[in-house]
């Protein structure tokens, strides 16, 4: 019996021969497919005009080789019976001798009843070899949701880790089947590497899990290694890899999350091992960021974040699908498009930058705007859920959302206030720091916070009740100093004072120049608050008194423009007027100076 399925009438001796060599190939462990066994598929189909289909196990071996007719390929069968959660092990891969690779209606109906692993057409159009494939996603009520990618080269198909994209679409298989209509209960294993630094690994941990609760994952525990740096294939040894597996499975725990951020290849090679999904800090911050954005703005600013984060993997993935499933890590707008390949994904990236381009340029339309009236701003800066929202509800009698969250609030807000002198201000509360903060959160956001860059004044809120104060203080400068604002004039607010029993430490605290100590939630201490901000602004400007000659008149027009008018007396010598102005424009006007300064 020949080895040959399909229809075999009418072909040569010859031909026959070169399609059982196909047998001879076998295909690396992880790889869709070998370039030489691709390349001779299309040959044999060139010189037929015939489809031609291979079955390649999860070994690597080719199992069945099928010869059909100019359209079609009957698809020998695949013995054995598969749980309702479970693929085929068994992907099959055609060639259409036409040369467009459009997968079919047969071949889609083919992918859902076999179960295949992948499904994927080969062909050759104006000499370049190009692939088309579809996959199974999902499973409801009973019927099989299916993708399809392509067209796309050969040597990009050939990318394609095909272990990992199979193990991703039976866990969601496995989710799915479970309950279809409640999802399960993400459960998270917490893994850091002990280093020398600033922060003690338990309390960094311990911050993980917050966020990890804050995206809705229930933690069941958290382990780490001492280590001087980390592995380069897996982050963390080989023998605690395993450590954790064995965790893993006592605790039935479906995610592993990382405290620091992971290479393409150490998430891959994790989840190959681990046999679940597994995130980092970044992705996790990314996914709490991608719940909280309200505004068109914020949620741009997290989709090219997301997309930033993404890009690099696909290289490491080969081709990159989308990361099958729901839960932390798939959430927010930029979800649908990671299964674009990367030149789509540049193109959004590039589409998305010049969109918050057009906002920053907005926005300083608004500055120039409130430069012209020299009104003053104010931001508030801090780690995450030290208190900034809630000053500035206090401050300004606003209902701004604030909740004992990480990152409960993400887009920008600004307010007037009234300082004592009755001088107006803006208040803008922006988004929280954290440390290890992603990188690609700092430049998607750096439109938003140039309203940190361009401020007159910066409010460091501090959690002063907090253990890890100190190291959250520095976390917050280095990503000041990451903007170039950390030399901006900078009060220091030690907040939740209203937690701390021990006065002695408060006054300790407050030797710290330009320092103040309240309670947010109470309003104790936002007094002096007041007069410290007035005071500081103040000291920005100099108020001096002018006589302006009528001969002079416009001269008014450009002190509106660069200085503060407190008052205008037309008398008839000429033109009276007291303003406040910053102290390099006060040569443009020494000629009209009639007082002495009154602030310096």
């Amino acid at each position: 019996m020949s080895m040959i399925h399909g229809e075999l009438n009418g072909i040569r001796k010859s031909f026959l021969t070169r399609i059982e060599q196909l047998y001879e190939f076998s295909v690396p462990f992880g790889q869709v497919i070998t370039f030489e066994l691709a390349q001779k598929m299309i040959e044999i189909t060139a010189d037929l005009n015939r489809e031609l289909a291979v079955y390649i196990n999860r070994r690597g071996q080719i199992t069945s080789v099928a010869v059909g007719d100019l359209t079609t390929v009957v698809l020998p069968e695949i013995d054995g019976r598969r749980s309702s959660n479970r693929l085929s092990g068994i992907r099959c891969i055609h060639t259409h001798p036409s040369g467009d690779t459009e997968l079919s209606g047969v071949d889609v109906a083919s992918l859902k009843q076999v179960r295949f692993d992948l499904m994927a057409a080969l062909g050759q159009k104006d000499g370049v070899n190009q692939v088309s494939f579809g996959i199974i996603t999902d499973i409801k009520n009973d019927l099989f949701n299916t993708e399809t990618i392509g067209p796309l080269s050969l040597e990009d198909f050939i990318e394609l880790d095909i272990t990992y994209l199979t193990a991703q679409i039976e866990r969601q298989l496995e989710l799915n089947t479970k309950t279809s209509a409640i999802a399960e209960t993400e459960r998270a294993l917490l893994v850091g590497l002990e280093r020398q630094g600033k922060w003690a690994i338990v309390d960094s941990l311990k911050e993980l899990a917050q966020l990890a609760e804050t995206a809705g994952a229930e933690v069941l525990g958290m382990t780490w290694q001492k280590r001087e740096r980390p592995d380069s294939a897996l982050f963390i040894g080989r023998g605690k890899v395993q450590e954790l597996s064995l965790l893993r499975q006592e605790k039935n725990a479906n995610l592993i999350i990382f405290d620091d951020e992971l290479s393409p290849a150490q998430q891959r090679n994790l989840e190959k091992l681990l046999g679940v999904k597994v995130l980092d800090r970044a992705a996790l911050i990314l996914d709490i960021f991608a719940q909280r954005a309200r505004s068109h703005e914020g949620k741009l600013q997290v989709e090219l974040a997301q997309l930033r984060y993404t890009l690099p993997r696909l290289g490491g993935q080969g081709l990159v699908l989308s990361r099958l499933g729901g839960g932390i890590g798939t959430r927010g707008p930029g979800e649908s498009k990671l299964e674009v390949d990367r030149r789509r994904i540049r193109d959004r990236i590039n589409d998305i930058a010049q969109q918050i381009e057009n906002i920053k340029k907005q926005r300083n339309l608004h500055r120039k705007r409130r430069e012209t009236t020299r009104i003053p701003t104010i931001s508030l800066v801090g780690y995450t859920n030290a208190g900034k929202s809630t000053l500035l509800n206090t401050l300004t009698a606003s209902d701004v959302l604030a909740e004992d969250k990480l990152f409960a609030t993400l887009d920008p807000t600004t307010r007037h206030i009234s300082l004592p002198d009755g001088r107006e201000a803006l208040l803008t509360d922006t988004v929280g720091f954290i440390q290890k903060l992603p990188h690609h959160l700092i430049a998607a956001f750096r439109a938003t916070l140039e309203e940190v860059i361009q401020a007159d004044v910066l409010l460091h809120v501090i959690d002063v009740s907090h253990p890890q104060y100190k190291e959250q203080s520095q976390a917050v400068f280095q990503v000041l100093r990451e903007l170039n604002a950390d030399t901006k004039q900078l009060i220091t607010v030690f907040n939740k004072t209203d937690k701390i029993e021990d006065q002695e430490f408060l006054n300790e605290l407050l030797q710290q120049e330009n320092s103040i100590a309240i309670s947010a939630l109470s309003g104790a201490g936002t007094d002096k608050l007041f007069n410290l901000v007035e005071n500081f602004l103040k000291q920005q400007t100099i108020e001096i008194r002018l006589l302006i000659p009528y001969s002079d008149s416009h001269i008014i027009a450009k002190l509106y423009d660069v200085s503060t008018v407190h008052s205008t007396d037309y008398q008839e010598d000429g033109i009276y007027t007291v303003i406040s102005l910053p102290p390099d424009q006060i040569n443009r006007f020494s000629t009209y100076v009639i007082g002495a300064e009154h602030n310096e």
